[in-house]
Parts: C-alpha cells; sequence; structure tokens
C-alpha cells in the first residue's frame, strides 16, 4: 500500500511538472505573441479613429462659418473632441496591458523554464540520495539474515532489528520527500495560474474603468447634441430674415430700365451680364428655384414675359417655343459657348429659364445655338387671331429683368409651356414648403439644401 502511495504521489509531480513545461510555459509564449498582434490593432485602430475624427471636427469647422449651421459645426467638432479623448484612454489602457502583462510574461516564461528545469534536478538529485540509502539498508538487512540463517544468536536479531528501524524510517523520509515535492509541484502550477488571472483581472478591472469614462466623456453631451440636430427647420431668427428678403419679389433693375428707356434709341447696349456670376452660398441654400412667369401680369398695357405661354395665344402658335426679337447686335468673340447676331434678328429660346442674366437659342437664320444676354432682347410674337387681351409688346416699354437664379438645375429636353394657374402647387415636407427641385432622388432627403451653382456655360442638352 505505501509503496503505490508513494507511486501515484511521483506521478503525479511528474505530470504537475509536465503541465508546467510543456503547456502552460509554451502557452505563456503563445500569449505574448497574440498580446503583440491585439496591441498592434488597438493602436491602428486608435490612429484610423483619431483621424477619422479629425477630419469630422474639420467638417465642423466649415460648418461653423454657415449662419445657419453654425451650432451643428459646434458639435460635430465636440463629438470629434469627446471621441478623440476615449481614444487617449484607450491608449493608456493598452500601455498597462503591455507593461504589467506583455512584459511580465515575457519575462517569467524565460525565468520559469530555467527555474523549472533547476527544481526538477535538484528535486532529482535528492529523490536519488534517498532512494539509494533506503536500498542499501534493504541490501544490508538482507545480507544479515542469510548470515543468521541457521543461528539463533540474540546478536543477528538486534541487528537485524536496527536494519528494520532504519529502513522503515528511511520509507517514511522517502515517502514525505515525494509528498513534500508532490504538494510542491501543484502549489507551483497553481500559482503561474494564479500570477495569471490576477494579470487579467486586473486588466478587466481597468478595462471596465476606461468603459466607465467613456461612456461619461459621450453620453455627457449626448442629449444636448441630439437636440441641435433634432429639428432642421429651426433656424437663428437673423437667418429667417435673411430667407423673407431673398424670397421676395426683386425690383426691376434701375440699371436696365435706364438703358431701355434712354439707349434703345441710340443704340448703346446695356452691359452683358458675367460669365461667372458670383451668388450667394446662403441664396444657393435657400432661394425657391426662379422660373420665367408664364402669365402675364394683370395690367392691360404691361408688357409680355420672355417666357410667355403659348397657350394664351391662338390655336396656330400651340407648342412653339416662345421667340425673342434682338433690340442690339452681339458678337461672341472667340467663345464658342455664346451666340452672335444683328439687331432685329429673332432668336427661338431652347430653354426658357434665364441663368444669371444669360438666354439659350437658336439664331433662326443660321440655326446656330448659344448663350446670349437676356438683356439684348425683347419678346416676339407674330401677329394672329387671340382671345386673350394681350398685344403686341410696345418696342418702348422697358425690358423687365427677371429674377436672380441661384440654381444649377437645367433641363435635359425642351421646355413646353404649361397653362398658366393662378397659383403654384407646392408639396409639403414635415410642414414646410417642398422647393421643386427637391422632387426625388436626394439620399439626404430631409436635409432641404439647395445644390451648388457651378455657372457652367456649356452648350446644355436641348
Amino acid at each position: 500500500h505505501t509503496h503505490t502511495h508513494t507511486h501515484t504521489n511521483k506521478q503525479t509531480e511528474k505530470e504537475t511538472e509536465r503541465n508546467v513545461m510543456e503547456q502552460f510555459n509554451p502557452g505563456l509564449r503563445n500569449l505574448v505573441n497574440l498580446g503583440k498582434s491585439y496591441e498592434k490593432s488597438v493602436t491602428a485602430m486608435t490612429l484610423a479613429g483619431k483621424a477619422y475624427f479629425e477630419a469630422v471636427s474639420k467638417v465642423g469647422e466649415n460648418a461653423i462659418v454657415s449662419p445657419v449651421s453654425r451650432e451643428l459645426g459646434v458639435v460635430l467638432m465636440e463629438i470629434s473632441e469627446a471621441h478623440r479623448k476615449v481614444y487617449n484612454e484607450l491608449e493608456e489602457n493598452f500601455k498597462r496591458f503591455h507593461r504589467e502583462i506583455i512584459i511580465e510574461l515575457e519575462k517569467k516564461t524565460e525565468m520559469d523554464v530555467k527555474y523549472m528545469n533547476a527544481t526538477f534536478k535538484r528535486y532529482q538529485s535528492e529523490h536519488k540520495l534517498k532512494l539509494d540509502s533506503l536500498e542499501r539498508s534493504q541490501t544490508d538487512l538482507k545480507k544479515l539474515k542469510r548470515k543468521s540463517q541457521g543461528k539463533h544468536s540474540s546478536k543477528y536479531e538486534i541487528k537485524e532489528n536496527e536494519y528494520l528501524e532504519s529502513i522503515s524510517s528511511r520509507q517514511v523520509d522517502m515517502q514525505k520527500f515525494i509528498a513534500d515535492g508532490c504538494k510542491e509541484a501543484l502549489l507551483e502550477e497553481k500559482r503561474r495560474f494564479c500570477f495569471l488571472a490576477d494579470k487579467h483581472c486586473m486588466f478587466s478591472y481597468q478595462t471596465s474603468n476606461f468603459h466607465e469614462k467613456a461612456k461619461e466623456m459621450l453620453a455627457m453631451k449626448l442629449p444636448s447634441w441630439q437636440e441641435k440636430c433634432s429639428d432642421i427647420t429651426k433656424v437663428p431668427d437673423t437667418v429667417t430674415t435673411m430667407i423673407e428678403e431673398l424670397t421676395t419679389t426683386p425690383k426691376q433693375s434701375p440699371l436696365v430700365e435706364r438703358y431701355n428707356r434712354n439707349n434703345v434709341e441710340s443704340g448703346t447696349p446695356p452691359p452683358a451680364p458675367p460669365l461667372k456670376a458670383q451668388t450667394s452660398p446662403l441664396a444657393n441654400m435657400f432661394d425657391p428655384e426662379p422660373r420665367f412667369s408664364l402669365t402675364p401680369t394683370s395690367d392691360n398695357n404691361s408688357e409680355v414675359s420672355l417666357s410667355q405661354s403659348t397657350s394664351q395665344s391662338s390655336g396656330l402658335n400651340v407648342g412653339r417655343k416662345p421667340r425673342v426679337r434682338t433690340i442690339f447686335p452681339h458678337t461672341a468673340g472667340n467663345n464658342h459657348t455664346l451666340l452672335s447676331f444683328d439687331d432685329g434678328d429673332i432668336i427661338t429660346l431652347l430653354i426658357q429659364e434665364e441663368k444669371d442674366g444669360w438666354l439659350y437659342g437658336e439664331l433662326e437664320k443660321t440655326q446656330q445655338r448659344g448663350w446670349f444676354p437676356s438683356s439684348y432682347c425683347r419678346p416676339y410674337t407674330e401677329p394672329m387671331i387671340s382671345n386673350s387681351n394681350l398685344g403686341t409688346p410696345d418696342e418702348e416699354e422697358p425690358v423687365l429683368l427677371p429674377p436672380p437664379d441661384y440654381s444649377d438645375y437645367a433641363p435635359s429636353s425642351p421646355v413646353v409651356p404649361s397653362t398658366p394657374s393662378p397659383q403654384n402647387t407646392v408639396s409639403l415636407v414635415n410642414g414646410t414648403a417642398k422647393a421643386p427641385f427637391l422632387g426625388g432622388g436626394n439620399p439626404f432627403a430631409t436635409v432641404k439644401l439647395r445644390p451648388t451653382v457651378t455657372n457652367d456655360r456649356s452648350a446644355p442638352i436641348v
């Protein structure tokens, strides 16, 4: 029984030592390698995250200069700053991870291999000494028994008892040595697992603190951030006033009025509008897209607009594009996108919308197409029988200057004049008027902003 117990302890000790040397320490080396990869991944993530939110902050800086989006710019910059602080905390957390886990595991793994090898060798050496001593006592006892065989001398009995006591003592000592070795081996194994668990408990605690800090940083201002972007229709009073001014009907340009009344007979043309008109970004956002009025004014003596509805003329003119007659000559020069003509030429409008003071049409006598100043022409209608009370426009009446166009929208096909209606039907989005250019296809459908003006003077598709 004693021999079996001793053998069991020795097997347990060997298995424990093998577990530490062949499984635990290689496992630690694997953890070190994986931990370094973990650190690299987190470092790459924090760098990418910081770069991303730095870009968010740049967008916020652009929004700050806008009178309507200033608060949202501040929100974007505050969000970016909060995430930057979160990433800084994450970096600090992984510096501790590297210092307290990765470096410690590396040191412990290298030292433990040496320690376990030395400990095992010392144990084997001591075990061999005790085993040799026990075996010598057993051999001596056997020799004594052979000598005393057939003899009844008390001298042999005393000597034999001494050997038996020595053997028994050495067996007990051997058992204790093996038991202590087994216990120490098991404790060494547990000590290593305890070290690993304790290190990761600390890392878990630090990670928990990081998440609590991150939650506090992100949640502290979250309600105010959400409030700022909850209602896009809410704008500052100054912007509301500006929008109201933009939506009012502009008065006729004094410059065009002066040229129309005083310089027609003298043949001095008004200046052509600039090719690259500078328009206000705010107007570009909020000004409803202006179009030439298709409805003549109610005044019996008023002039006809450039895109007068042909539905008000006789049936002979239905489907005809509106035309204008030039009142000044115009030379395109080297610009192939502009149209040259003489005084009195007829031009068919291919696009009825004025673009920053320019119209696009086809010269009837040459079939050439191009842009030309709207102030160089007047509406032209052929004499016809009409059911309306509209007369031929008086050439001496002042030319109407259409409202400024801040939209870069251009139809891809010729615009067919439609029958005028007393009121324009405007759809509502969230209780606010929906401008015509918001008909659909916009992924930011809830953000009612205008497209950017390009002032492109290239020939449109008609």
